[in-house]
């Protein structure tokens, strides 16, 4: 309970109760709209750049674009870039293992929130990112974590005034936090498993929506170095598709695909089923 009482988590929980100051704003239907697109705009910046890029080097973009990536990602007030994916590689590392650092296994609040709002997990092992680590933008971004996130907020302000600052920043990264931490927790403890991978991974279609594609994160798990993580068609990954896109305009390059033992072995599954009948 210490962890979500510590002065330092004032701001994380003070974010939460200006959100109620909507109410006291005229309702307008574009105030939705646009803290919807936001959101979306944001997560995909998280999941195929915190997630896909920088944890897992999914694929390749040159280095004005690595930079451009990070810092939107950073609009997400996720901390910084360089700790998010040294964290992330920590926990594929030691996925639902006693060192893991947020196994639902240690509870359902800690796996969601409780363990970024830890003090034990402050600071960036940058042995666990030495690649990105080198790269001195984006040490000076890990450091100054807060500064993207105050460039959009003003930006809001500027453009869009109060209602924009309030859907589009306050409500819009507060549903974006709660988002992102549902892999963390849910994706662990509710879905199906197509794969043995030695944790709790499971596959989500509601939480793909919710994420762009990181639901399907029992194959996440399986083939981690694979950009795609929706495998088959009606795997939706909006994520994969958008970095596709990117590709073909020359923006990011050399995709690592699904591995083909990812359907070998469904398909000796799916062989041995019909024997067996």
């Amino acid at each position: 309970m210490q962890n979500f009482l510590k002065s330092g988590t004032l701001a994380f929980w003070g974010v939460h109760a200006l959100c109620l100051t909507a109410l006291a704003l005229p309702f307008q239907t574009s105030d939705v709209v646009l803290a919807i697109a936001l959101y979306y705009l944001r997560m995909f910046f998280v999941t195929g750049g915190y997630h896909r890029y920088f944890s897992h080097r999914t694929y390749q973009t040159s280095r004005p674009f690595q930079f451009f990536i990070a810092f939107m990602a950073m609009t997400s007030s996720q901390k910084g870039v360089l700790w998010w994916g040294a964290h992330h590689r920590y926990h594929h590392q030691f996925s639902d293992q006693e060192n893991d650092v947020h196994s639902p296994k240690k509870g359902f609040l800690w796996s969601h929130m409780g363990w970024i709002l830890s003090e034990k997990h402050e600071d960036t092992d940058l042995t666990k990112i030495q690649d990105f680590a080198k790269y001195p933008e984006l040490r000076w971004l890990n450091r100054y974590w807060m500064l993207p996130a105050a460039v959009y907020a003003l930006v809001l302000t500027l453009v869009g005034g109060v209602h924009a600052f309030v859907w589009g920043g306050l409500i819009s990264t507060v549903l974006l936090w709660h988002g992102t931490f549902t892999i963390n927790s849910l994706s662990h403890v509710w879905g199906g498993r197509r794969y043995e991978t030695g944790d709790t991974s499971r596959n989500n279609f509601i939480l793909s929506l919710v994420t762009l594609g990181e639901g399907w994160h029992n194959n996440h798990h399986k083939f981690p170095g694979a950009t795609r993580n929706g495998f088959f068609w009606w795997e939706i990954d909006i994520t994969y598709y958008v970095l596709k896109v990117l590709s073909v305009f020359g923006l990011i390059w050399n995709l690592r695909p699904v591995p083909s033992a990812a359907f070998k072995n469904l398909n000796q599954k799916l062989e041995l089923n019909r024997t067996l009948r």
